[in-house]
């Protein structure tokens, strides 16, 4: 079998540096490979002839809060942002992992006994290789990877994600895992494929690929999908549960995606971590109250809610009345307004907006969609509050926070001809308003650009 090839528009396979880049991007990217390139030269015997490049993209979540893991639907493109990998198989099992920002470097051992260091970095390639071990018998080559990055660190731009889908290809490679006899000749899709990645940070099973406890977070395969199909100058929507392509949209003309890191770290450890999985936990409860009183089958939220004209209500009904051992009725109720509100009106009136360039409804829909964040998901912090509002109140099309919430950055599309300016005076309104946070913000601009790409 061959590695997974076209889908809609996305190539992974060998591609020029300049796939889908913007000249700015592709020059910053060139720099990156080649310091990957000094870095592995200088702890790898293997010939230079052998050795694997990848581009793995950071994602911006345009529209679905939180709606990929109860089956909803979201808008995405790749950041060209993201990371910048150099690899090479090694002879052992021995995996090392060396960040050439700073020098850091992890070691482990490809084995399915692996126990990750949860609260570190290393969580998500050791997890990585501990599931391939576990579901791939005999696959355990390790690789030496030396890797840069460019993306704002827990920005909500997928950085974990997209360092877990680095180390997949790396080690897939090594192993040859694309003709080993567990693999499925579905995943050389790379809708599928994306499937079965989610289930690697989650913990979930893949068919007959077996589970095991992920990185702790309760995730869907928003993520995954974005960084294996992304199309440069589009915006595209799936929907999950199973992972499916529904439509996209191309950027409007003349119009870039502005993005500011808060500087609020929106890590998934520790009280950050039982935030978002709780949203997932409320999203799964919902799920099980309806099915208890109904005897439905439904799977997730959104076949419930359209599972009859009247199944909203009939599940408002059933929430405000029905005990649940761990949530309120308030909360629970508050977890389906949101899913519903963000799933069934905001992503489809607004992508109907964008396919027809009405970009006036199409900004009111993103200002809906930050609110109903605000109010009823609660993932917000003022922070990400106070950058969407000046985002409009500077001249944006749209703005809105976006990603697991509780840190993070926020995107606004701006006219490309005058985002150099935007971001400047964006920045300043940030800093008069959280000058603690100020350092260590980030303003950047990013084309909606390419998905995974090996590099030739």
């Amino acid at each position: 079998r061959r590695p997974p090839g076209r889908h809609g528009g996305s190539i992974v396979n060998d591609r020029s540096y300049d796939g889908g880049f913007s000249e700015r991007e592709a020059n910053r990217k060139a720099k990156m490979f080649r310091r990957c390139v000094e870095r592995l030269g200088r702890i790898t015997q293997a010939p230079a002839d052998v050795w694997r490049s990848y581009f793995v993209p950071g994602r911006i979540e345009v529209l679905g809060k939180h709606t990929d893991y109860a089956g909803g639907s979201s808008l995405v493109i790749a950041a060209e942002r993201g990371f910048c990998i150099i690899a090479a198989a090694a002879e052992d099992a021995q995996v090392t992992i060396t960040d050439v920002a700073n020098g850091e470097k992890i070691e482990f051992t490809m084995t399915p006994e692996l126990v990750p260091e949860l609260g570190h970095w290393s969580n998500y390639p050791m997890t990585v290789a501990r599931r391939l071990a576990r579901n791939f018998p005999g696959a355990s080559r390790g690789a030496q990877i030396a890797l840069a990055s460019d993306l704002p660190p827990a920005a909500g731009m997928s950085s974990s994600s997209a360092l877990m889908v680095g180390t997949f290809f790396a080690l897939a490679d090594a192993n040859d895992l694309w003709q080993h006899g567990s693999f499925l000749p579905e995943l050389n899709e790379p809708l599928n494929l994306a499937g079965y990645l989610a289930t690697i940070e989650n913990g979930q099973s893949y068919g007959p690929l077996t589970g095991d406890r992920g990185v702790g977070t309760f995730g869907g395969s928003e993520d995954h999908t974005a960084i294996l199909c992304a199309q440069p100058g589009f915006i595209r929507q799936y929907a999950y549960c199973p992972v499916r392509f529904q439509r996209q949209m191309p950027v409007p003309p003349a119009c870039t995606f502005a993005v500011a890191s808060s500087g609020v770290a929106a890590e998934k450890t520790g009280a950050a971590l039982e935030k978002y999985n709780r949203a997932s936990r409320l999203a799964a409860a919902v799920a099980e109250i309806w099915r208890r009183e109904t005897d439905g089958n439904e799977a997730h939220l959104a076949t419930m809610v359209r599972s009859g004209p009247d199944a909203a209500d009939r599940l408002r009904a059933i929430l405000a009345g029905v005990p649940h051992g761990e949530f309120t009725p308030r909360e629970l109720l508050d977890r389906f307004e949101h899913f519903l509100t963000e799933n069934e009106q905001v992503i489809p009136v607004a992508g109907a907006a964008l396919e027809c360039g009405d970009l006036e409804t199409f900004g009111r829909w993103v200002d809906r969609s930050q609110q109903a964040a605000e109010m009823l998901l609660g993932n917000q912090i003022p922070e990400t509050v106070q950058l969407a509002a000046s985002a409009r109140e500077l001249g944006a099309v749209a703005a809105s926070a976006f990603g697991a919430g509780f840190g993070g950055s926020v995107w606004a599309l701006v006219a490309a001809d005058r985002a150099d300016d935007f971001l400047a005076a964006w920045q300043r309104t940030y800093a008069e308003h959280f000058p603690e946070h100020a350092p260590r913000a980030a303003f950047f601009a990013t084309a909606a650009g390419p998905a995974l790409c090996r590099i030739a």
